[in-house]
């Protein structure tokens, strides 16, 4: 394992134009901060969680395995919480990496997928994420209808 200033200086250039797609680190004291952004509520938290995958590995993923997701929460920064949390478990109780992800969020329950595979030595993890915390949490639209969703995670 590496320690966080190699996480930390991951390439950044991931995020997409203002309108479209895409996913940042932001520096926190000795965690780090995930961020996605996307045109729906949806791709944003998909997004959120690539981020988060990213603090673990910049190697490719492979998508062989789908796991699924289901959590709940009163607003949507709770429930931005609770999807990350429930990434986190998934790749420590399985021992996987996620490369790809799908979100649909119904009312205040979010159904998930997560397509990875067990995690490899060509991967090299840099850390193992704890959890999501409230630190910084916003999840929000933009004036242009960009949906913004992050949070600190706690590494």
């Amino acid at each position: 394992m590496t320690n966080l200033a190699s996480v930390q200086s991951v390439e950044l250039a991931r995020k997409a134009p203002v309108t479209g797609l895409g996913w940042e680190h932001f520096a926190h004291e000795a965690d780090i901060g995930v961020r996605g952004y996307g045109p729906s509520l949806e791709e944003a938290f998909e997004q959120a969680a690539l981020a988060l995958a990213a603090v673990v590995t910049d190697v490719p993923v492979v998508p062989k395995i789908a796991v699924t997701v289901v959590c709940e929460a009163p607003d949507n920064e709770l429930l931005l919480v609770e999807w990350l949390d429930a990434v986190i478990y998934e790749m420590a109780a399985r021992r996987m990496l996620f490369g790809r992800f799908s979100v649909t969020i119904r009312g205040r329950r979010l159904y998930g997928t997560a397509w990875g595979e067990s995690v490899q030595p060509r991967h090299k993890p840099a850390c193992e994420p704890k959890a999501a915390t409230l630190t910084e949490l916003k999840v929000s639209r933009d004036s242009a209808g960009r949906w913004t969703a992050g949070c600190v995670v706690d590494v």
